[in-house]
């Protein structure tokens, strides 16, 4: 029987290398972020900033900041219901106000809408535009002697919050609007806030309430007073 002859690589035997594996590219890199976004825009609870974004991926606020807009184009398109766009500081995914009419049909199905009393919403109006501000205060604007009980509304929805103490005798709690008013009413920030003069023309009665002089310029009309002297704020049910 012939002997069997067995070769080894020699050290001039070229031995074929095994593929390396190539980073991915930056393309590639971005759409994994853009689809991570997506993800934690929409399952967030509150919208997340750019500064929270920017700690999570450990990348440059200008990076996501590109990625944030790039993802805002692609939800542009008619073939989409929903938009994500800025707001209260941060991103959400919200439906295209041409959905607005078929979504809220819809939920009017399902559960009555919180509906907020005539002073509940004046009471807000000032907060809004005259933060911070104490009950005492807003009393005097509305022409009422208590102000508390649509204070004690609007804080159980969670549309305002304390903002500290005024440094004056008695040291009253002031009020400041919350991240939910914005939500609540689909705003960036405060300086969306509708002129005084917009909303009468709007014909929105409930938004009515007499002028400060301390009122910002362009943001009150002097369009009369409620005529009760207190408020109970007992209309605070929930409605269809």
């Amino acid at each position: 029987m012939n002997d069997s002859i067995i070769t080894f690589p020699g050290a001039n035997t070229e031995v074929a290398a095994e593929p390396e594996s190539r980073p991915e590219d930056a393309e590639a890199q971005q759409s994994r972020r853009l689809a991570t976004l997506e993800a934690i825009i929409f399952a967030a609870e509150e919208p997340p900033t750019i500064e929270e974004l920017s700690t999570a991926f450990g990348l440059p606020k200008e990076t996501l900041q590109q990625d944030l807009e790039l993802l805002c184009e692609g939800y542009r398109t008619e073939e989409r219901g929903v938009e994500i766009r800025p707001l209260a500081g941060g991103y959400r995914m919200l439906t295209k106000p041409v959905q607005h009419d078929a979504v809220r049909t819809f939920a009017r199905s399902l559960r009555p809408r919180l509906r907020l009393s005539s002073a509940a919403l004046e009471t807000l109006a000032i907060v809004a535009y005259l933060q911070p501000v104490t009950i005492p205060e807003i009393g005097a604007i509305r022409g009422v002697s208590s102000a508390g009980g649509p204070i004690h509304t609007l804080l159980r929805h969670k549309l305002i919050a304390t903002a500290g103490r005024k440094k004056v005798i008695g040291r009253p709690m002031r009020y400041k609007t919350t991240d939910d008013f914005l939500i609540h009413f689909g705003l960036n920030d405060l300086s969306e806030l509708p002129t005084m003069k917009e909303m009468a023309n709007l014909g929105t009665e409930t938004a009515r309430f007499r002028r400060p002089s301390a009122l910002p310029s362009g943001r009150g009309d002097n369009e009369g007073a409620p005529n009760s002297t207190h408020d109970s704020d007992q209309c605070d049910e929930p409605g269809a």
